[in-house]
């Protein structure tokens, strides 16, 4: 049953807010939202259709029509539909430069699959216009329609309407568009959006006098899209400039633009990636919340961590932003709540960061912070620590113990169950290690009020986190040692094996590279803190796979040693074997050919540009064979003496 008019309205005015609303009226609302906007009549703004309601159906109904095909044409158009010339879709999204970084992997990975270079990778940025999109073969103008099939309205030529910089007819996809300047100047009073007019443009009756006289001084265009202004670039400096280059694109022309298109522009790689029933998997168009918030504090609740630092949380009033009530947001340390005034009845302006996280931007209006004293888990005094404010009561403060409980499991990655929600049951009957979680039975999770069946998956996900093989640095990430992340974990057990770690000393620690004197100082005491924790879990050998030593590594002396290495093509074995086994002996393994590639390892299939780029750059190739037989020939050097001199 359709939306009832007063509901339409009490939603456009938000005294019916998102959250309240079923899935039905949901989906209802968006497809009314979607079919005025095409007919150039919007209930709503696009900004509050894409990052409100839009934003909320995806999260309840993923799998709506609406979001799976391209979005019908709306009320006005002919039903004499005609099949165009080239499939017009639409275009995927992205709402923060995360979701842009995905589909750059998206990317990367289609890349590989067809051994094309990813150095050679052209990405072109242009303005997304917010017009109304058509087709212009040179003979006839066609709406988008369903993407296949659209309505002619070739009847805008005729009326006068040139194409964008003077351009000839005939070039494909484009939007009909006004000038922004014009519009504010000449038909702001008349039009409420830029899109009512566009679609007075399009639709079959008789233009009115300002149409005509838009169309006349050339406001009012057809803009193809490939005469729009662009940049032209690869994949790193797309990453490295993604903010300049989006300002500047927005700032191009004058007319209303509401995000940034990216695609690629290579055609083997366009064409291997394709298009779902709605979106070409090469193209993605990044729109920016800019939603704003002044909001007023109602409380700051302190909260502790795994490491015993306590963050304060801002308890707000209810606030509809990008989608979503906003009922608190992270005030970060409490640092900056004293140093911003951040406290009851503060007033704040929230942001809503890539659709999921609040984020205050500055405080608007300062009150007197309240900064606790007490930890909020254990009671014991808070201490300062440049601008954190600490519990130092590590061993027995309950909120840590849980907390680094659950990053065990989390950091290991290899099994499911052991959430913050199951974690706290077992504190709460006794466990305090999680030595202890590994010597629990069936019956004593029963015991605990875990059903049967979820003791018994429990059981088994336990046993898999150590059957699964994980790397040994990964394991020792999991104890959350302060500043021994994965990545120092993993360089630190390059120079010193798992088994030995508890024999460094600060000294010896502070020599390894990349651990400076603060960093070493941390870890040498966190390494202290949990070798009987540490000790009492390798009992149950977890399956850990083993970095190599540096010293290891050196003794290899072979024609590869120290080369950088691409591997390509299908090879007889997996190729990421090779390339662990090739790590393993000293070489530099690289995903992509540059001028400082040494190697190009071939398998079969591979794809003639990687050939013809190593060529270019002259690059020694080998074949898999070649490869395996150069390996097979390596000359061990003698163990040194550390003794002699």
């Amino acid at each position: 049953m359709p939306l009832a008019q007063y509901i339409i309205d009490k939603i456009r005015n938000q005294e019916i807010l998102v959250d309240a609303l079923s899935d039905e009226q949901l989906a209802d609302f968006c497809e009314l939202a979607n079919a005025t906007y095409r007919a150039g009549e919007p209930i709503i703004s696009d900004q509050e259709y894409d990052f409100v309601y839009l934003s909320a159906l995806k999260q309840r109904q993923p799998k709506h029509p609406l979001l799976q095909t391209v979005e019908p044409e709306g009320i006005g158009f002919s039903t004499d539909k005609v099949l165009l010339p080239e499939v017009m879709l639409s275009t995927d999204k992205a709402y923060s430069q995360q979701e842009v970084n995905k589909w750059i992997e998206r990317i990367k990975k289609s890349a590989i699959e067809i051994d094309f270079d990813i150095q050679a990778i052209q990405l072109k940025a242009t303005p997304k216009l917010d017009g109304f999109a058509g087709y212009d073969d040179g003979m006839r103008l066609y709406t988008r329609g369903d993407g296949k099939k659209g309505s002619d309205i070739s009847r805008v030529f005729y009326r006068g309407l040139q194409v964008y910089k003077n351009a000839k007819r005939g070039q494909g996809a484009g939007e009909i568009v006004v000038q922004k300047s014009y519009f504010e100047k000449h038909l702001s009073m008349d039009f409420e959006y830029p899109r009512n007019f566009q679609a007075s443009l399009i639709k079959e009756k008789a233009l009115d006098a300002k149409a005509k006289q838009a169309i006349k001084d050339k406001a009012a265009l057809f803009v193809p899209f490939n005469q729009l202004p662009h940049w032209i670039g690869g994949i790193d400096s797309l990453v490295a400039q993604f903010d300049v280059i989006v300002k500047d694109t927005l700032n191009e022309i004058d007319f209303d633009v509401d995000g940034v298109v990216f695609e690629v522009i290579n055609d083997a790689l366009k064409k291997h990636m394709g298009a779902n029933r709605k979106f070409h998997r090469w193209q993605i168009a990044f729109k920016e919340n800019k939603d704003k918030a002044q909001v007023k504090v109602l409380s700051i609740t302190p909260q502790v961590g795994r490491t015993g630092k306590i963050t304060p949380v801002a308890e707000l009033e209810p606030t509809l932003l990008s989608g979503a009530t906003i009922n608190r947001a992270s005030a970060h340390h409490y640092g900056l709540v004293k140093a911003q005034g951040l406290g009851i009845g503060s007033v704040i302006e929230l942001t809503r960061s890539g659709l999921v996280i609040p984020k205050i931007n500055k405080v608007l209006k300062p009150a007197k912070p309240n900064i606790p004293t007490l930890c909020p888990s254990c009671g014991e005094n808070l201490q300062w620590e440049s601008d954190f404010l600490m519990c130092v009561n590590h061993q027995k403060c309950p909120a840590q113990i849980i907390g680094k409980m659950e990053y065990f499991f989390k950091i290991l990655g290899n099994n499911d169950g052991f959430g913050i929600a199951t974690i706290k049951k077992l504190y709460a009957h006794g466990i305090r290690k999680i030595s202890q979680i590994y010597t629990l039975t069936h019956h004593d999770l029963v015991q605990m009020g875990f059903g049967d069946k979820t003791s018994e998956n429990l059981i088994n996900e336990r046993n898999k986190s150590i059957t699964e093989q994980i790397e040994d640095w990964r394991f020792l990430a999991a104890f959350g040692i302060v500043r021994l992340g994965m990545g120092n974990c993993e360089n630190l057990l390059r120079s010193c094996t798992l088994s030995d770690i508890f024999t460094l000393n600060l000294e010896k620690i502070a020599n390894i590279e990349g651990f400076a004197e603060l960093t070493a100082q941390a870890v040498a005491t966190g390494l202290q803190d949990i070798q009987a924790e540490f000790e009492l879990l390798m009992q149950y050998n977890f399956n850990l796979e083993i970095t190599p030593l540096k010293n290891q590594v050196a003794e290899f002396s072979h024609a590869l040693f120290g080369k950088k290495v691409v591997f390509t093509g299908k090879m007889s074995a997996s190729r990421d074997a090779m390339k662990k086994h090739a790590k393993s002996i000293g070489i530099q393994v690289a995903s992509s050919i540059s001028a400082k590639t040494n190697y190009l390892v071939i398998g079969e299939n591979v794809g003639q540009n990687k050939i013809k780029t190593a060529e270019k750059l002259a690059i020694t190739i080998l074949s898999e064979k070649n490869y395996l037989t150069m390996i097979k020939q390596l000359a061990i050097k003698k163990e040194r003496n550390p003794t002699t001199t």
